[in-house]
């Protein structure tokens, strides 16, 4: 029932099923209004905003064209989804994204049944949808696996891997190339437009099917020249001949952003008998928002802006982020070493590497979504005399763990791992925390594991990393500012596996009360902890460890033997500092007198995204828990102490 023309259209739509009553002349409009709702809410919000926009007309046309839910709709990444997500009965949350109890950024399964499969990581989209496909297939059911995937997400292996397995799912898997880069496609224009709809058609399709029938009874070598003219011819005109080879009818590229040329292509392939089938639509990241169409990176990510203007809301300046402060250490490093070098997995801005680009931009290698790839090519460089420092954010850097094991760890490479985004990383949320890197490398034989506690100790460390040639090293740092803490105007190298204490308590019969070992960047809560302990009449210790592996085990004998109480804390998963803390203590008879050791690290649970004090306020990783944890080991040593005297 078309609407009132005094009512927005969106109005009227609350679930893809509403939209698919609207007629196809009314599509423009909504495509419009959609595209405003999205620049407001993620003005509010800040956010993914320059993917989201390249594809509103696309996302309108996919679920006006197909039956979604049950077709079901696998965006890659998950950058792209906020207008998916006002279409599909989250339009009254869509200005609580990325906020605390609000809306993913990402596709979510939880959220809603129009996410049918979680994103944030790149290249998994086309595995899922087949995925989907082949498990319809099997059970008689009639859904399509349909997959997004941008051309940036093309350079990952794990997306070719997928497609070469993809002819058993037939015409029921539907891949979408997004190209908004103009990386792959020629100019799109009226002709290729008017090609892409001619070999989508019903009748081209049946003459097609018709013609290799007649060709079965052909004898062999007619049979396989005519299936190479056709091939040929429509490769010729149109392209996609890679993915003619990988088993897909290739078809584009049309018009990402023409509603006339979108929806009879798709509906000409959801009804093909022919399959699968790749959609090669060319788009335009930031479409429609004038300053994104003039930014540089087409507004990617950003903070809160003004809508009228695109001015991004600033934060105060104060102190460099950490990102800044390793780009800086890490060029200087280069200035001084022509051995020195960096790997990026598409990842050059984000990871701080486009600072030595400028200084050396023939040192800089961008291998694009391709981590397990950057790995081993850095432990090529490695293996040749090179000095590669291998930055990554530490989600990713999971996607090449066995390339971590096998190809540097267990031949002792000595590979730099820059690990950015350590910890929790606030409205990313659980995909993109960095909980685990400690836990997966500390466990590896031949590596070192560091932690900075401040923008200076990672200083030291980059340099310590570079001069670390006896195998491979990996040091951590969060997202976000620092301390502010003076840098350092030459860089330490430091000894090795050996900690520092930062604040000795006072000694009282013999030892202190209590010892606080942290890693990284908890030691400003550790010393803000040792106040409090202090004025209770507690006298504190806080040693800063540096190093998880080896770990400083003169160090924390000393401590242990010396102290009643004794705290690790640490930004990571059950597995790291805590735990090798308690395996060196148990294997040398430490706890024997009675356990005094309290492991404080993240809790064994994926953490729902919100600004970051408070996840760690969540996660007990604070000031007052650091206390309280102090409070409650006291009271049961003090209560077993008077169990054993009864």
């Amino acid at each position: 029932m078309p609407a009132n023309s005094a009512t927005p259209l969106l109005d009227t739509v609350d679930i893809p099923a509403d939209l698919r009553k609207l007629p196809p002349t009314q599509l423009r409009q909504l495509a419009d209004e959609l595209r405003a709702e999205m620049i407001e809410a993620v003005g509010q919000t800040g956010g993914h905003l320059g993917s989201g926009l390249g594809v509103v007309e696309l996302t309108v046309a996919l679920h006006y064209v197909f039956n979604t839910p049950d077709d079901k709709l696998v965006w890659d990444v998950g950058h792209q989804a906020y207008p998916h997500k006002i279409l599909t009965g989250r339009r009254a949350r869509i200005r609580t994204l990325r906020q605390g109890g609000g809306l993913s950024g990402f596709t979510r399964r939880s959220e809603s049944e129009y996410d049918p499969f979680g994103a944030a990581h790149s290249s998994t989209s086309i595995s899922a949808a087949l995925g989907f496909a082949i498990a319809n297939k099997m059970s008689g059911q009639p859904g399509k696996g349909i997959a997004v995937i941008g051309d940036g997400a093309m350079s990952a292996g794990m997306a070719y891997e997928a497609m070469n397995n993809a002819n058993a799912a037939g015409n029921r898997l539907i891949v979408i190339l997004n190209d908004n880069d103009m990386s792959i496609a020629p100019p799109v224009g009226g002709l290729s437009a008017y090609l892409a709809r001619l070999v989508s058609s019903r009748p081209f399709l049946e003459l097609r099917d018709l013609a290799r029938r007649l060709s079965r009874r052909l004898p062999r070598p007619l049979a396989q020249a005519a299936r190479k003219t056709d091939e040929f011819a429509r490769g010729l005109a149109m392209g996609g001949t890679l993915f003619e080879e990988l088993g897909f009818y290739y078809v584009g590229p049309i018009d990402g952003h023409n509603l006339d040329q979108l929806i009879p292509v798709l509906e000409n392939v959801r009804d093909a008998a022919e399959g699968p089938c790749l959609i090669h639509v060319v788009t335009q990241k930031g479409k429609g928002y004038a300053p994104a169409e003039a930014a540089a990176d087409k507004y990617h990510g950003v903070q809160k802006f003004n809508v009228v203007t695109g001015e991004q809301v600033k934060s105060s300046p104060g102190a460099p982020s950490y990102t800044a402060v390793f780009a800086n250490a890490l060029a200087s490093e280069a200035d001084r070493d022509p051995r020195v070098c960096a790997i990026t997995a598409a990842m050059p801005a984000g990871t701080g590497l486009d600072r030595l680009i400028a200084a050396h931009p023939d040192r800089v290698f961008d291998v694009g979504i391709a981590e397990q790839h950057a790995v081993t090519f850095a432990a090529g460089l490695a293996a040749q005399g090179m000095r590669p420092f291998c930055a990554i954010y530490s989600t990713f850097l999971q996607r090449a763990y066995d390339q971590v094991v096998h190809d540097v760890a267990i031949q002792n490479l000595p590979v730099r791992f820059a690990i950015d985004r350590a910890g929790l990383v606030g409205a990313d949320g659980a995909t993109h925390a960095g909980s685990f890197d400690v836990t997966y490398l500390a466990s590896l034989p031949n590596f070192v594991v560091m932690a900075p506690a401040d923008e200076a100790e990672l200083v030291h460390m980059t340099h310590t990393a570079a001069l670390h040639d006896t195998g491979p090293i990996a040091f951590r740092y969060p997202r976000g500012n620092g301390t502010g803490v003076a840098l350092p105007a030459v860089p330490e190298a430091l000894p090795i596996g050996k900690g520092r204490i930062v604040r000795a308590g006072s000694q009282v019969s013999g030892g202190g009360k209590i010892a606080i070992l942290s890693l990284g960047t908890r030691l400003g809560e550790a010393l803000k902890a040792a106040d409090q302990l202090d004025a209770r009449g507690l006298p504190t210790t806080v040693a800063d460890l540096r190093f998880v592996k080896p770990l400083d085990d003169e160090l924390i004998r000393r401590l242990i033997v010396t102290h009643d109480v004794v705290i690790t804390i640490e930004e990571g998963a059950i597995g790291g500092l805590g735990a090798h803390v308690l395996t060196m203590a148990s294997d040398e008879g430490l706890t024997d007198n009675g356990l005094k050791i309290r492991t404080m690290r993240l809790p064994d649970a994926f953490q729902e995204h919100d600004a970051p004090d408070r996840q760690y306020d969540q996660a007990g990783l604070t000031a007052p828990h650091i206390v309280e944890n102090v409070l409650k080991a006291l009271r049961h040593n003090s209560a077993g102490v008077h169990e054993a005297r009864a």
